[in-house]
């Protein structure tokens, strides 16, 4: 009985990493850090900056070689892999910074991404992300020629180019008014539903983060110092204090 409740726990988690460590000499990024994302779930991780929110999203797609620990995506150890081979097995990301093509049309630049991860219907993929994202209607435009917004979406539609299983967001809303945050937040948490995607979202919008978010883990130098559903995450005292303000 216990095998089987331990398989079945295992079972529900798309991506984990466990105890894991990067260090540059004495300075440790992150040291035993320990994330269990399920299917289906919006995990978010806050932190201040320099907390090691970023540098686990590098770890987990592979941008960096542990010290320590372990990446495990549908119960297989690819700690080993590569970059791309992780990007192939269903582990996206998108970065702080957009990184869209300027001189290139929407839906080209969608449909190359698709492509590019071996997806037999890249085409189709590319149209079924853009209408999702509301940018079918530029599928012709330039990347350069979009407002910046439109620009986050598209940064978002290239990361879940292919089908991934994960999709690992650093702070998507970032330069966003605050109803492009909420429009954006709604297309995610939609998202999680239509295209079967687990989320583990970097974001400082904290509206954004307790409104979307399933489960919430916060950084603080390296470290995981809080962990759990949102509610019990904002009601402990050191986040309240530390991140959230006395009124959060």
């Amino acid at each position: 009985m216990a095998d089987t409740e331990k398989k079945t726990e295992v079972d529900t988690h798309v991506l984990q990493a466990l105890d894991v460590s990067v260090h540059y000499g004495g300075i440790r990024a992150l040291d035993g850090v320990s994330l269990h994302l399920r299917k289906g779930q919006v995990l978010g991780l806050i932190g201040p900056n320099g907390a090691g929110k970023s540098t686990v999203i590098d770890a987990i797609t592979g941008r960096l070689t542990l010290t320590r620990g372990r990446i495990v995506l549908d119960g297989e150890d690819i700690t080993t892999l590569s970059a791309e081979q992780r990007r192939k097995r269903g582990i996206s990301r998108s970065f702080q910074r957009t990184s869209i093509f300027g001189g290139m049309s929407v839906y080209r630049q969608v449909e190359l991404a698709a492509h590019m991860t071996g997806l037999a219907d890249a085409r189709d993929d590319a149209l079924d992300i853009l209408a999702e994202l509301d940018l079918l209607r530029l599928r012709d435009t330039l990347g350069e020629d979009l407002g910046y917004g439109e620009q986050r979406r598209l940064d978002l539609a290239l990361a879940l180019a292919g089908r991934p299983r994960v999709l690992l967001l650093d702070e998507p809303m970032a330069g966003l008014t605050m109803q492009e945050s909420m429009d954006m937040a709604e297309h995610l948490k939609a998202l999680t539903t239509r295209r079967q995607v687990s989320v583990l979202l970097v974001e400082h919008d904290m509206d954004v983060v307790f409104r979307i978010c399933d489960a919430v883990t916060v950084f603080e130098l390296g470290v995981v110092i809080a962990d759990g559903d949102p509610a019990a995450v904002r009601a402990d005292a050191r986040v309240r204090e530390a991140y959230l303000g006395s009124a959060a």
